[in-house]
């Protein structure tokens, strides 16, 4: 026969463990749902709010063509920086609701690098390229908008390359070319024709 004292403590402890496998399956069902919830980052003005207006070129895939648009970011006295902030405001209307060109909500840039003389290197993360609409006129649109968005607000720009994730790849979404440096006169002239049609 069993003893009453170890009768109970086994229930005790039989309960203490189903608690414990709910709590945990509990915690764990949690993570898994704040895993795919996507995180969408934020750019914040720095402090004080200065602000100033630049205009930004912007791919419209309804009608095929790049408008100028005006938007606002943060003053910046360097190059770099500016050039950040200038493609982070891009892209902050391609994620909008109801943009003319959207992009996944998760896209961003991650850096622009400034290197001499004239070579912009552009670091796109991998939400921006996947999820970019396929087909050659829209990739085509993606990188015109960019480019000549630097081009029209950063003097001297000769070259624009574009990484991503910090990495090379051969295309933007299986059209647009990616492995070399674009030639900012020719996206320039590319922009001048997709702006007038």
């Amino acid at each position: 026969m069993i003893p009453r004292q170890l009768f109970i403590a086994t229930g005790v402890l039989l309960l203490v463990a189903i608690g414990m496998s709910f709590y945990l399956w509990r915690l764990r069902s949690s993570e898994i749902q704040n895993q795919n919830t996507p995180v969408v980052t934020q750019h914040v003005a720095p402090p004080g709010g200065s602000v100033e207006q630049v205009t930004v070129w912007v791919a419209y895939d309804g009608s095929g063509t790049l408008r100028t648009q005006p938007v606002s970011i943060p003053i910046s006295s360097g190059r770099q920086r500016r050039a950040v902030e200038l493609l982070r405001g891009l892209v902050e209307l391609y994620t909008a609701k109801n943009s003319p060109h959207p992009v996944k909500a998760t896209a961003e840039i991650h850096d622009v690098f400034l290197i001499d003389p004239g070579l912009a290197v552009i670091d796109v993360n991998s939400a921006l390229v996947d999820g970019q609409v396929s087909g050659v006129l829209a990739e085509e649109l993606t990188i015109c908008s960019m480019v000549q968005t630097l081009a029209a607000n950063i003097p001297g720009l000769t070259r624009v390359k574009i990484l991503v994730d910090g990495k090379e790849r051969e295309t933007l979404a299986g059209h647009a070319d990616l492995s070399g440096a674009y030639d900012v006169g020719q996206i320039t002239e590319l922009a001048k024709q997709l702006s007038s049609q």
